[in-house]
């Protein structure tokens, strides 16, 4: 990934912190036929440092894994929130006219060696991990335990696991902090208007870092 230093996030308690936030991930692998990419929510943990270890399933009717090279690393791509940028909406638009469009966004990419397993146990806890991670906000939670256990056996034999250990975390916030100050206050507030703010208050964070 192009990481202009402007951009560039290299925190790593960060890039986990996103990477939790965002949860789908990616998967991206080379296998006999090229490349092959899944979709897929993942779990990071913190070990081994300093980037730390994805973990996973996808189908087991799902080539992917039986196509591995295992000689070569695999990519786990994850994609924050993200919105068109307008030149409309920079102050240096009514004083030069010299501008162009552009996107926000934050990305994260993890490299490194990919395995795949299929023993029963280690599957039942990364599935019941992540239901209870996405079940933690509800008031109602489902868990793994409410399901007959000899359905979840058998949905178990359906999925192989993944794990991922980071060799590369790469990240990028694009956020306008490349543009003049002059231009931020419309940028957060032409986002706001367009129903990205969540993007808009990431600017109005990474801008206002880079002017203390």
């Amino acid at each position: 990934m192009y990481l202009p230093q402007n951009f560039r996030e290299d925190d790593v308690e960060a890039l986990h912190g996103a990477i939790r936030k965002i949860a789908l991930g990616t998967l991206v692998t080379l296998g006999e036929d090229g490349l092959e990419a899944t979709p897929a929510p993942m779990l990071i943990d913190a070990a081994p440092a300093p980037f730390g270890t994805l973990v996973g399933h996808i189908a087991r009717a799902n080539p992917q894994w039986r196509r591995l090279k295992p000689e070569v690393e695999a990519l786990a791509i994850f994609t924050g929130p993200h919105a068109y940028v307008s030149p409309g909406w920079y102050a240096t638009k009514r004083q030069t006219g010299k501008v162009v469009p552009t996107w926000n966004y934050v990305a994260i990419h993890a490299t490194g060696r990919l395995r795949f397993f299929d023993d029963p146990e280690r599957l039942r806890g990364i599935v019941t991990r992540l239901t209870d991670t996405h079940e933690s906000t509800r008031a109602d939670r489902w868990k793994v335990t409410d399901a007959p256990a000899d359905f979840i056996a058998g949905m178990l034999k359906a999925i192989v696991g993944f794990e991922l250990t980071i060799a590369r975390l790469d990240g990028k916030w694009k956020m306008s902090q490349n543009r003049p100050e002059a231009d931020h206050p419309g940028i957060v507030q032409g986002l706001t208007d367009a129903g990205a703010s969540e993007v808009a208050a990431i600017v109005a964070e990474k801008t206002g870092k880079r002017k203390q």
